[in-house]
């Protein structure tokens, strides 16, 4: 069920996702699967304190590693035991299916069944594949 709110009645206006941040283990392969599979290029590197940002369309992605200073405040690694997230969306466009998973399958990503799902845009296609760390990624085309 959608619920409206009014955002002129509300002194925060949230306009989108800006960033999220994973707290990884392999920050090399995470890079990696990032970049390669997903498109996302580093953005900016701030190794003394522990922080990669990659660039998602509009938005970030922050990996810190487990092991350096941002990481270490976190506690424990992610894993089946504690996750960190349950999943995040990544709006596609184009939204071209089969060449989506001709290209997740060169890369070795399996892929969930694509089916339709409600997002911030309305019902539409999504796909579920996950990173080399286990988060989920959910990839997100148009309303139908």
């Amino acid at each position: 069920m959608r619920t409206e709110t009014n955002a002129t009645t509300h002194a925060i206006g949230v306009l989108h996702i800006d960033h999220i941040v994973l707290r990884v283990r392999d920050l090399d392969a995470m890079v990696g699967f990032y970049g390669k599979v997903l498109g996302c290029a580093v953005e900016r590197r701030q190794d003394e304190i522990g922080l990669v940002q990659l660039r998602a369309g509009s938005s970030l992605i922050d990996l810190v590693p487990v092991d350096g200073k941002l990481g270490k405040a976190g506690g424990a690694a992610p894993g089946a035991e504690g996750r960190n997230l349950d999943h995040f969306c990544l709006r596609v466009e184009p939204f071209d299916e089969a060449a989506i998973r001709a290209h997740l399958a060169a890369c070795g990503v399996q892929a969930g069944p694509t089916e339709s799902r409600y997002g911030a845009e309305g019902e539409g296609p999504s796909i579920y594949l996950q990173d080399p760390e286990g988060n989920t990624i959910e990839l997100k085309g148009p309303r139908a």
